[in-house]
């Protein structure tokens, strides 16, 4: 994953917010609206935008974009930089595969001194019982 030919394709666009700040809020388009056209991307390969697509289906338009907004701060220039910075950790985890689980193999060793500590407490609770006659 190329970051800075990633960010090359982001296209944004500064709309209107909604919320507090006064006159500021009618007058200046301090909104950032960032979409990010998967099919379309030159700087992810095609394994790469399929587990992408797969991982964030619940995120993407039918024509496979992704859109995210910020209205957290008053300035436009510090909007942008929220929402690349929370694009950048969205494609980070969508592309983030774990590894696969080996399962453990219990030693032939362990199995023997379980066996042989279960035979012992066995004997212990064999002798606490009244003799059989």
């Amino acid at each position: 994953m190329e970051i800075e030919k990633i960010i090359s394709e982001l296209s944004f666009k500064a709309v209107r917010s909604s919320g507090s700040g006064g006159q500021n809020v009618n007058k200046v388009s301090s909104k950032v609206v960032l979409s990010f056209d998967l099919k379309n991307s030159q700087a992810l390969t095609e394994e790469e935008k399929l587990l992408v697509e797969t991982k964030l289906s619940s995120r993407l338009t039918t024509d496979a974009i992704l859109i995210l907004n910020c209205d957290e701060d008053r300035s436009q220039f510090r909007n942008k930089e929220i929402v690349i910075k929370r694009f950048l950790e969205l494609i980070k985890n969508a592309l983030f595969v774990p590894k696969e689980r080996k399962p453990t193999r219990i030693p032939k060793s362990v199995i023997r001194k379980r066996i042989k500590d279960k035979k012992t407490v066995s004997e212990i609770k064999k002798t606490r019982r009244k003799p059989d006659f």
